[in-house]
């Protein structure tokens, strides 16, 4: 008798404990001993569905890689230049951490996507947290608050307003949005901006690692048929 999965409806082999094509494990059946039942020597544990995750299990190492990740990709860290590959690398190694021990050895690149997202979302939270902390410090504590308003001074007066010049746009115009860039309200408002984009960004690349990284467990565990 032909079996079809219950999932994609593609034909099974009855041998087969998983899915051919999208990998959902099968229900068993036998004429011998009990009906239903496998026996003893075929009989095994009951298999977890590859599209769903375990969150309990999966917080663990995402608040373990996502919050020092995040750390490291924040905007004054010196080496924040490699930001989205530490985010990456850390989505990627979360799926990795996951299914160690579990079985099937493997989850659909959708569930690696989700994990990369909540591995995303806390680590964006750290790079915002450890951006406002270090600015915080460095203006009030270091006493570094000229040098900032300097250095933000000589990007909009020599580098943005030229660029805009260069534009086609009118003197009144670019004399206006500079005046707000410099005061107060806008050098804020520009270095919220900043981190924001930052957090989306941090947060796209990471759902890309949880998904490469489920791709890559697949790839290698996923049972052969």
């Amino acid at each position: 008798m032909e079996i079809t999965c219950t999932r994609c409806h593609q034909a099974v082999e009855p041998d087969n404990c998983y899915c051919p094509t999208c990998g959902l494990p099968q229900l068993q059946y036998s004429a011998e001993n009990v009906p239903g039942q496998l026996p003893a020597e075929r009989r095994q544990e009951p298999v977890r569905d590859a599209s769903i995750v375990d969150w309990k299990r999966a917080m663990r190492p995402a608040l373990a890689l996502a919050i020092p990740a995040g750390i490291l990709c924040s905007l004054f860290s010196p080496v924040s230049l490699f930001g989205l590959l530490w985010m990456t690398v850390a989505a990627a190694w979360v799926v990795s951490l996951y299914l160690r021990n579990q079985r099937p050895a493997w989850i659909t690149i959708g569930a690696g996507a989700r994990i990369g997202l909540v591995t995303g979302l806390v680590g964006a939270w750290a790079a915002a947290a450890a951006s406002g902390i270090t600015l915080f410090v460095m203006r009030f504590f270091l006493h570094e608050g000229k040098s900032l308003d300097d250095t933000w001074t000589t990007i909009i007066s020599d580098q943005i307003a030229r660029q805009w010049s260069s534009a086609g746009i009118d003197a009144q115009t670019i004399s206006v949005y500079k005046g707000w860039l410099l005061s107060p309200e806008g050098r804020a408002g520009s270095m919220l901006s900043a981190i924001l984009l930052l957090v989306a960004i941090l947060i796209f690349f990471a759902v890309g690692g949880g998904a490469l990284g489920a791709r890559l467990q697949a790839r290698t565990r996923r049972p052969q048929t």
